[in-house]
């Protein structure tokens, strides 16, 4: 009796085991991938006279004469759920650049069309992780109070961005700081897109961009919703 039971005890332990071992693991999120490889500007297209790689950085207009006009290195892949990371400064006298996503160029113009992750300063205050629909609304859809925006922004130095875009909806954290939390109503806007390295015509200006790395999400995976993943 005693010596069947343990038998039993054996058989059930080795069935349960491989039960275990047939049964499908939960998926952890996507890796994340390097749109930039740190050298070259490989899978991205633009006008190489305002974008070049220096240092590990892509570095967007210059500072020896006026952008004559916005220009953009845009990918050359479209995306469309992901969770967007990159840094990002400013130099110069021009104080405005961005990074478009869910995009689209402009057919026989220098423009993108579509959202963008603001970059900067104007009239009304910084500019840094708003959200402006470039060259289709042409006005800011979100943006947060300013007075914690300045504490969060270090404007001679590296910023630290993501855009996490899923579905209809759009966030943006800047430093940790959650500087836009958007919705889109609107059915004709595209919900995916290139995404485009800015740097705005005006006063002489560099835009520099590094350590830019992308998530593919289908869905939002457990423990990707805030900014500490």
């Amino acid at each position: 009796m005693t010596r069947s039971f343990f038998l039993l005890l054996f058989v059930s332990a080795l069935a349960a085991g491989l039960s275990c071992d047939l049964l499908p693991t939960p998926s952890g999120p996507p890796p994340f991938e390097p749109l930039f490889d740190g050298k070259s500007l490989a899978g991205w297209e633009g006008d190489t006279r305002f974008f070049r790689v220096e240092n590990g950085v892509v570095i967007a207009g210059r500072l020896d004469s006026p952008i004559p006009r916005n220009e953009f290195l845009a990918s050359k892949e479209s995306f469309e759920d992901f969770d967007l990371r990159f840094e990002a400064r400013l130099l110069g006298t021009g104080r405005n650049a961005g990074v478009q996503f869910r995009s689209a160029r402009v057919a026989g113009s220098h423009e993108m069309i579509g959202y963008q992750c603001d970059i900067g300063e104007w009239s009304a205050g910084l500019i840094w992780g708003l959200l402006y629909d470039e060259s289709r609304r042409a006005r800011m859809l979100d943006e947060p109070e300013q007075g914690p925006l300045l504490k969060a922004v270090k404007q001679d130095g590296w910023n630290r961005l993501r855009v996490l875009a899923t579905g209809p909806r759009v966030r943006i954290w800047v430093n940790d700081f959650p500087t836009v939390d958007y919705t889109e109503t609107d059915p004709s806007v595209e919900p995916t897109g290139r995404i485009g390295l800015q740097i705005h015509g005006g006063p002489p200006a560099e835009c520099h961009y590094r350590n830019i790395k992308i998530r593919r999400l289908r869905y939002i995976p457990q423990g990707v919703g805030g900014p500490d993943n």
